[in-house]
């Protein structure tokens, strides 16, 4: 069936693939660059902006994130023979075959959303090729999904394993990837604006692809090439809220205290004119296209379709009860929309772990959102990594109906058990109902899809 009347049980699921497979291909991380850089002789063309290549001596490409593998290959092949150099670093597990082919740039694979060695070495070169430009060169620098953990050069007397620790505590505490970034940037010597730093006075150009929510520069990757817009008091405000118990090292505890005390320089600020005179970003790819994506295919598929935010926050299984709530208006008041519907979200939920089960916030929100539609006909939830990696590499979230606890039930699986263990996966992978995509090599944070079909 390819319409959005009252399909199967494997049809809708289907129609939900095609609509989620349209939102990944509108930001599939190549496609996205080479829309906005291309070369013209001795001009590169970025956005609006030309780069004499004439007056550059050498161009070199940083870059850290879930995507850098393919937004390094659509800069080298504009580039072509300028490419001098190159020093990348991706998650573990995702560089394919064609990242041989780039015979001067180095990849890294490093840990995440736990920084590892890897990536510290990774991160090192990085900062080195970047020290090594001066004012006739050009840096371009990648920044993509995940590019914070990927990017981690602590400052001294903060060690990995600190720094390690430090992700852990925050990332199970509930703080937002804003929180963490802004703990992160501050005990960094890449991150909040200190790569740019590094590579003054070159020419900075920054691509980015986006996995925060409203796109601000300096949350994104922890906004290496960027001013920051935080200090150490904000990261001391952060450490004070979420680490009550004092489970962070207190190497980066003494660190932050000291620098909210005027004792260690602040990062970079736009008024530091001498480092970002010369640098320029330019958003390649962001959630808002992945939403429109999803709801122009959804259209084609015949459902009445809307995009109610891309600005999604909050406790997994506190948007999933918004998502149930979405989803009993459609069926049983036929609003805001007519069926078929299918309305659109996207964001970046948390999770505070409680238990020791395994799964991410997408999954915890379908299972938590399979609990407040139970029993709704006509119903399909759909919440999703576009990074296809939702905590764990071989799940993006989930796909749930109103059959999903009784199917549970039949199998003796407790979902109330599953959701207190935060252990979404194991539930929905018995159910049938995990959402499995593979790695994408993009991240544009998460989309939830709430589904009405006609009766």
């Amino acid at each position: 069936m390819t319409t959005a009347g009252q399909p199967t049980f494997a049809a809708a699921r289907d129609l939900a693939r095609q609509v989620l497979d349209a939102a990944l291909a509108a930001v599939e991380p190549g496609a996205a660059v080479r829309a906005v850089l291309r070369r013209d002789g001795d001009r590169l063309l970025a956005g609006d902006h030309v780069y004499d290549l004439g007056a550059v001596r050498r161009v070199f490409v940083v870059g850290t994130g879930k995507a850098g593998e393919p937004m390094t290959q659509a800069v080298a092949d504009a580039l072509g023979e300028r490419l001098t150099a190159g020093a990348v670093t991706v998650k573990e597990d995702t560089l394919t075959p064609a990242a041989g082919a780039l015979e001067r740039v180095r990849f890294t694979e490093g840990g995440h959303p736990i920084p590892t060695q890897a990536a510290m070495d990774g991160a090192q070169r990085i900062v080195e090729l970047a020290q090594s430009a001066d004012e006739h060169d050009l840096v371009i620098c990648l920044i993509s999904g995940g590019g914070s953990a990927l990017l981690p050069l602590p400052v001294e007397g903060v060690s990995l394993a600190d720094k390690q620790a430090m992700s852990d505590v925050l990332i199970r505490s509930g703080a937002t990837i804003n929180q963490i970034n802004t703990v992160r940037k501050h005990v960094s010597q890449a991150k909040g604006g200190r790569l740019a730093e590094f590579a003054a006075p070159a020419q900075v150009l920054t691509l980015v692809l986006s996995d925060v929510v409203g796109n601000p520069l300096d949350f994104i990757a922890s906004g290496p090439t960027v001013p920051d817009s935080t200090t150490f008091a904000d990261a001391l405000a952060v450490l004070r809220q979420f680490d009550t118990e004092r489970a962070v090292p207190a190497a980066v505890w003494r660190h932050v205290e000291r620098g909210a005390a005027g004792q260690v320089g602040e990062t970079p600020k736009e008024t530091d004119t001498a480092i970002f005179e010369r640098t320029r970003a330019i958003l390649v790819g962001s959630n808002e296209i992945a939403a429109e994506a999803a709801r122009a295919a959804a259209e084609r598929l015949g459902f009445q379709t809307l995009v109610w935010t891309t600005y999604l926050e909050g406790e997994a299984r506190e948007i999933a009860k918004v998502a149930g709530a979405i989803a009993k208006e459609l069926v049983q008041r036929n609003a805001p929309l007519p069926a078929p519907a299918c309305m659109i979200a996207g964001g970046e939920t948390t999770v505070t772990v409680r238990g020791d089960g395994k799964g991410g916030r997408n999954q915890e929100m379908a299972v938590a959102a399979a609990v407040a539609i139970r029993g709704l006909p006509r119903t399909l939830v759909v919440a999703a990594a576009t990074d296809g990696s939702d905590a764990h590499p071989d799940a993006a979230g989930g796909l749930v109906d109103g059959s999903t606890v009784d199917r549970g039930n039949g199998l003796n699986l407790d979902v109330q058990a599953a959701l207190a263990n935060n252990d979404s996966y194991h539930y929905l992978n018995d159910v049938g109902d995990l959402l499995v995509t593979g790695p994408t090599n993009t991240n544009v944070n998460d989309l939830l899809f709430v589904y009405s079909f006609a009766a």
